[in-house]
């Protein structure tokens, strides 16, 4: 259509704001209440717990449902991101126990070992003056 021959129907309403007050629709107020914010994702935690130790990969599994549930947020399903969220927070609680857990238990291990073999009757004296000699003993050299 052509910009010169076009001509506006007679009954047209302009845009303008210049319309008669009568046609002008009510204004609809609805009140929809607070709204909830949207569940954590707990990615940062994630990534973290995934490059630190990952014992039985709990820290991957947990960078899989932060992702999940950060794509349903974007996505605006903020039950499913709710739901992914509670599981990425679960995954990240054990794979941060076990993060810290085995640390420690193996940290325990070595002292009590250590203590044990300092105090049995009829051990070598690893950690004494004669140390590198009694070890070699213990191999027959």
């Amino acid at each position: 259509m052509d910009n010169a021959t076009y001509s506006c129907p007679s009954d047209y309403i302009p845009l303008n704001g210049n319309k008669p007050q009568e046609n002008r629709p009510g204004a609809t107020v609805v009140n929809m209440g607070p709204t909830a914010p949207p569940p954590k994702d707990y990615l940062i935690w994630s990534i973290c717990n995934t490059l630190y130790v990952n014992f039985c990969c709990l820290g991957f599994l947990a960078l899989i449902y932060s992702v999940k549930a950060r794509d349903q947020k974007v996505l605006g399903d903020l039950k499913a991101a709710h739901n992914y969220s509670d599981k990425a927070k679960w995954y990240n609680i054990l794979a941060s126990g076990w993060n810290t857990l085995i640390p420690l238990l193996i940290i325990v291990l070595i002292v009590t070992g250590i203590v044990h073999l300092a105090n049995a009757k009829g051990s070598y004296d690893f950690f004494g003056d004669d140390g590198y000699e009694n070890f070699g003993k213990l191999f027959g050299k």
